[in-house]
């Protein structure tokens, strides 16, 4: 008698169930969620909270809009990280790389740069959706190391000229190289002799934060440690609020010894879908197509770029704290993040590597410590807008040469040209282009690594011997890029020798073949019968043994090692004499 069998509605209701925190990962840790983690997440929250509403402020001036627009790019992430996300340690918000791309692409027009916000989070999701996380893996180590040398050469430089107080200088690189030096002597003493003071403060504290990190100190006592580890944290806080005072009493007194962040929106952003048109200063309305169409491809480089910095971020700290992260999961949350983040007025975000390490050495146990920083930046921006109106540009300038400082890698060129020389070249074409429009240095880095990777499989490594039988090892895959190269390589020491002779083709590399090499090599078969030679394969992997035979190969010879196989040629060779 057959009995009702329940387990199948039992296994789908897990799958389901698994299925669903595979989406939301929050379900996966908080019921478990302990009160010990609920401390520590309180502080690491804390800590990047005071740590992201300085850079916030400071990346909005490299993305050219008014400084609130840091603020409101800078909360979101913390809400939808926590949900969607796979990496404890991860904090999404405003960068210098994208606060770069953004400027280069909508040129500091807020309603613009929201637009770019909802467009790229659309592309990411979809990127997630769709498991199209892998197109990330063709944007090579060199091209990533370009453009972020590039990037802070230029994100630096473009500070220099708020440290030294100087206006009217345009934001075209070469240009503002020229126009800096040349507009020195208009510097103003206060803004200069500010910026210098931040500049050496921002250094020091971060040079005994390192120095913490590496080790134990014997000279300070526990407290002591801590309370210098927390000042030299919160470095970038503590140096613009103390700015912020020495500018408002100035001020308080009539004197405008410093150039001013000037006034700012006060409260909290209102939640609206961006608009999908614009209109110029002469009333000019430009339609959604033609926004479009302006930000070219940019469209393309800042989502691609947004997740390659995240996910690499995410790749680290989990390896470093021994966890594992869904690379397709954290596209879908920088996705929704964007599109969300669009509707209270950011631009474009993602994984920041100061604040992300800053949360990682604080102790976070859970992405619940973004709410805690998103919560930070929502009081500053319902209380503490008035306050920005001070602060001096001066200092924010200090903050970002100091943020990005550390990513103008030199070492890398040696690493390079020690490990392989060739690479230098789509690091130097990165670099270089990344001065002229950021987009064309990604772009063209990406196709000159595409050039050398198309090259290397057109051009297999392939090493010949001579064991009394000609013995051709193949030392990568074939496809068809190759074909020719190989059939060249076979007619030139077989076929075109006097006389012809036998050859072995080692294929014990070759794991993958197409149906353009199997015609190159129905060709070759054909030659060799021809002049009463032997061609020969050896050591064929089990799949490509497989479509070989499928392809009905005529005089198709294979062994299972290169002893056989020339022993194989040998002895023909003797019926034949």
């Amino acid at each position: 008698m057959n009995r009702l069998v329940v387990r199948p509605v039992s296994a789908w209701r897990c799958c389901s169930c698994n299925t669903l925190k595979a989406w939301i990962p929050i379900l996966s840790w908080l019921p478990r969620y302990k009160l010990k983690w609920l401390q520590m997440d309180l502080l690491a929250g804390l800590t990047v909270g005071l740590t992201t509403v300085p850079q916030a402020l400071a990346y909005a001036e490299v993305a050219g809009l008014p400084v609130q627009y840091g603020l409101y790019s800078a909360f979101m992430g913390g809400f939808i990280y926590t949900v969607l996300g796979t990496s404890k340690d991860v904090t999404l918000g405003p960068t210098a790389i994208m606060s770069l791309l953004c400027f280069s692409v909508v040129g500091g027009q807020p309603h613009r740069a929201v637009l770019l916000s909802l467009l790229c989070g659309l592309i990411q999701a979809v990127m997630a959706l769709l498991r199209l996380g892998f197109l990330l893996d063709f944007i090579s180590f060199p091209v990533i190391k370009g453009f972020t040398c590039a990037a802070a050469v230029t994100i630096g430089f473009g500070q220099v000229k708020n440290i030294l107080g100087l206006q009217g200088i345009p934001h075209q690189f070469y240009l503002e190289v020229y126009y800096t030096f040349y507009k020195i002597p208009e510097a103003r003493v206060g803004d200069v002799v500010l910026g210098l003071l931040c500049l050496t403060l921002l250094v020091m504290l971060m040079c005994m934060k390192m120095r913490l990190d590496s080790g134990p100190v014997p000279a300070y006592s526990r407290l002591a440690r801590k309370l210098v580890w927390a000042v030299a944290t919160m470095r970038n806080a503590l140096v613009v609020v103390a700015a912020s005072l020495i500018a408002f009493s100035w001020e308080a007194y009539g004197h405008h010894v410093f150039t001013i962040t000037g006034k700012t929106s006060q409260g909290l952003p209102p939640f609206r879908p961006p608009s999908t048109s614009d209109t110029t200063a002469n009333g000019t309305i430009v339609s959604f197509g033609e926004i479009v169409d302006g930000f070219g491809g940019g469209l393309a480089v800042i989502p691609l770029m947004g997740l390659l910095e995240s996910i690499a971020i995410a790749k680290a700290f989990a390896s470093q704290n021994d966890y594992r992260i869904d690379a397709n999961q954290e596209l879908l949350a920088i996705g929704v993040t964007n599109i969300m983040g669009s509707f209270v007025s950011a631009y474009p975000v993602t994984g920041s590597f100061g604040r992300t390490a800053v949360n990682s050495q604080t102790g976070v146990c859970t992405p619940a410590g973004g709410i805690v920083t998103s919560v930070v930046v929502l009081l500053s921006l319902a209380f503490l807008m008035p306050a920005f109106y001070y602060i001096p540009k001066a200092s924010l300038a200090a903050v970002i040469i100091c943020a990005v400082a550390p990513m103008v890698d030199y070492c890398v060129v040696a690493k390079m040209w020690r490990i392989r020389k060739l690479d230098l070249l789509p690091f130097f074409v990165t670099f270089l282009l990344s001065f002229w429009q950021v987009q064309y240095g990604i772009v063209g880095g990406v196709a000159v690594s595409g050039v050398l990777l198309l090259y290397n499989m057109a051009r297999p490594q392939i090493k010949v011997s001579d064991h009394g039988a000609l013995v051709v090892e193949l030392n990568s895959g074939l496809s068809f890029p190759a074909a020719e190269y190989l059939s060249h390589v076979i007619h030139s020491h077989a076929l075109s020798a006097s006389p012809p002779r036998s050859l072995v083709l080692d294929c014990h590399h070759v794991s993958i073949i197409d149906y353009t090499v199997i015609s190159e090599l129905r060709n070759v078969l054909r030659q060799f019968k021809l002049r009463g030679v032997q061609l020969v394969f050896s050591r064929l992997q089990p799949s490509v043994l497989e479509v070989l035979l499928a392809a009905e190969l005529e005089g198709l010879r294979h062994t299972d090692s290169v002893e056989a196989a020339l022993l194989q040629t040998e002895s023909e060779n003797l019926l034949d004499d």
